[in-house]
């Protein structure tokens, strides 16, 4: 087994089954467990860091920030290799935040970092703060592992609880091995874009957009369309007016879109979903 003491560690705040389709727009080989009370963590099945350029903090922080664009939970990336440990949190579109320790354990990071960290995570701005600030002052018997797991251990009052044998500062064989015995586990791997896109989807419609994308909401306003626009268009015709046909074209391509990707992605019969013309003929 390598001994390199280089690793890594995906906290995802949010249940496997929502972590599940923005995992596979990775296009990595990922092993996926519950972490506690809403949380989940995604373990690197291979090691990047050593076959490319980037070092294992860069290639975490491409991770991080992909899997939580367009994500409603944050992504916590724990990362350490021999020279130095931390951790990075991306949410959403916003800047990516991060801390660092050398291997010692000497703080090379801002305080505003972990300031904007606990804000992120909405943790109390007084208590846990205050919780936080020792990880940010120098500690002579605190090496950059024994900051990991701090930091690790002062999660767990936000839920979160890693399987054990997970611990920060192992090497990532170790870490690959135990999470394989997980319960509940399962592989996340490259299944080729059609999977892809599906999963993209899932990504979307799982967030703020859903409703408006899928559903009983999107269906009424596509409903809604067709029937504006089919209306629009007679009487552009009988009026010969170019602009309003145009319009109501526009409404019905809009309709029609709507409640065909609708019955695509539910996966109704032919000429039963609501994307069918029988379906249309219902609404």
């Amino acid at each position: 087994m390598n001994a390199t003491p280089v690793g890594a560690l995906l906290l995802c705040r949010a249940e496997p089954a929502a972590v599940r389709p923005a995992a596979h727009l990775l296009r990595e080989r990922l092993l996926l467990a519950p972490a506690g009370d809403e949380w989940s963590v995604l373990v690197p099945e291979g090691k990047p860091w050593l076959d490319g350029a980037d070092p294992v903090d860069r290639v975490l922080a491409g991770w991080a920030t992909a899997l939580a664009v367009g994500a409603g939970w944050p992504v916590l990336a724990l990362w350490w290799d021999r020279d130095r440990a931390g951790y990075l949190l991306a949410a959403g579109f916003r800047r990516s935040v991060g801390y660092v320790w050398l291997a010692d354990g000497t703080p090379a990071g801002e305080d505003e970092a972990m300031r904007t960290f606990a804000a992120r995570l909405h943790l109390d701005p007084v208590l846990d703060l205050q919780a936080l600030g020792p990880l940010t002052l120098p500690d002579p018997d605190a090496d950059s592992r024994t900051r990991l797991l701090a930091l690790a251990a002062f999660l767990t009052r936000t839920g979160l609880t890693l399987p054990a044998g997970l611990t920060p500062g192992e090497p990532a064989d170790r870490l690959r091995e135990v999470a394989r015995v997980q319960p509940g586990v399962e592989q996340i791997e490259w299944a080729g874009w059609r999977d892809a896109v599906r999963a993209e989807l899932d990504v979307v419609e799982d967030g703020p957009l859903g409703p408006w994308l899928r559903g009983p909401r999107a269906r009424g306003i596509s409903a809604v369309q067709l029937a504006a626009g089919v209306p629009l268009v007679l009487w552009a015709a009988h009026r010969r007016s170019a602009g309003w046909a145009f319009a109501g074209a526009l409404l019905i391509t809009h309709g029609a879109l709507g409640l065909a990707y609708d019955r695509f992605r539910t996966g109704s019969p032919p000429g039963e979903g609501p994307g069918s013309v029988l379906g249309w003929a219902r609404w």
